[in-house]
């Protein structure tokens, strides 16, 4: 019998941020305390950008974006925001959203599966993500386990388990 296997990947849907980002721009024009401040969150090529003219409201911009990041199932681990800068009289946040698991952390995971997993599980990454196989498909249950217990600094999702 052929080898069980699965993918752990770090991947982000584009169209939920984009939703999110839409729903936050929305509340953020309806609500009151947004009222006179120039408030706008929007996408500035492939970064995020949020403005309001004092940093406690452009900070409000970001919690409110992070809201609805939660209220669309997307980690906010993927979510990367910078610290408030004053540019000119605005202040401005930029945020990116993190894709992809970097060699480091794909080797970090993979040592944690070797140390931690059960025998016989084999780790091996491919680009930006991390195939994990097993002759038993139990064995991959107790991995997925042992990673969902551990707290990464990244997301993490399980994909392609077959």
């Amino acid at each position: 019998m052929a080898d069980s296997s699965f993918d752990i990947v770090s991947k982000v849907e584009r169209q939920e941020v984009d939703n999110a980002l839409n729903q936050a721009a929305k509340e953020i024009s309806q609500r009151y305390d947004f009222k006179g401040v120039g408030a706008s969150i929007s996408w500035s090529g492939e970064k995020i950008l949020m403005e309001a003219n004092s940093e406690d409201r452009v900070k409000a911009v970001l919690d409110v974006f992070q809201s609805k990041l939660i209220k669309r199932g997307i980690s906010l681990k993927a979510l990367d925001a910078g610290e408030p800068q004053l540019s000119g009289k605005e202040y401005k946040i930029f945020a990116s959203i993190q894709e992809g698991i970097s060699q480091e952390n794909a080797k970090k995971v993979a040592k944690i599966i070797r140390d931690e997993g059960p025998k016989g599980v084999k780790a091996q990454v491919q680009g930006d993500e991390l195939r994990v196989s097993s002759k038993s498909r139990d064995d991959l249950q107790a991995v997925i386990a042992v990673l969902k217990g551990k707290d990464f600094d990244f997301a993490l999702q399980f994909v392609n388990y077959r």
